[in-house]
């Protein structure tokens, strides 16, 4: 079964220096957004939780009401908790745009929850995600 979902996040982050530099930003935007998955992948909540601002908030579109940070690795451990595993099949990255001190980008990306059998129905999915970062960082923590 595919489901389409949008999920909008705005959270400022600190870690690397951003630079004038386009092309650089969104290469380092895009590997961020990557890891991000790398870190669900390897269950790693921790790291995956670092990747998200103490003021994060956000509202799913599978969560009946906004979440914070504190909550962000739930839709992980809802499926981990079943003995399931995530598998990263695809991540497409389909438009990046940064103004300011404000980046949006928006990418589709196909994964699996596998069973103890290592069998799992792929879904594919659309993100859309604003990051905000001050003036001279962008990255994450």
């Amino acid at each position: 079964m595919s489901r389409c979902l949008l999920f909008i996040f705005f959270l400022p982050l600190a870690g690397q220096a951003f630079s004038s530099d386009t092309e650089a930003d969104e290469r380092s935007l895009w590997q961020l957004e990557r890891a991000g998955w790398y870190y669900v992948e390897k269950n790693d909540l921790a790291a995956y939780s670092n990747l998200w601002h103490e003021n994060f908030l956000s509202w799913p579109s599978l969560s009946a009401v906004p979440i914070r940070k504190d909550h962000v690795t739930d839709w992980i451990t809802s499926e981990t908790s079943k003995g399931h595993v995530f598998k990263l099949d695809e991540f497409k990255p389909a438009e990046l745009k940064v103004t300011g001190d404000v980046a949006f980008a928006a990418y589709w990306i196909t994964f699996r929850w596998l069973d103890k059998d290592g069998k799992g129905a792929a879904h594919t999915v659309r993100v859309s995600l604003t990051r905000g970062f001050a003036a001279d960082r962008i990255g994450g923590s």
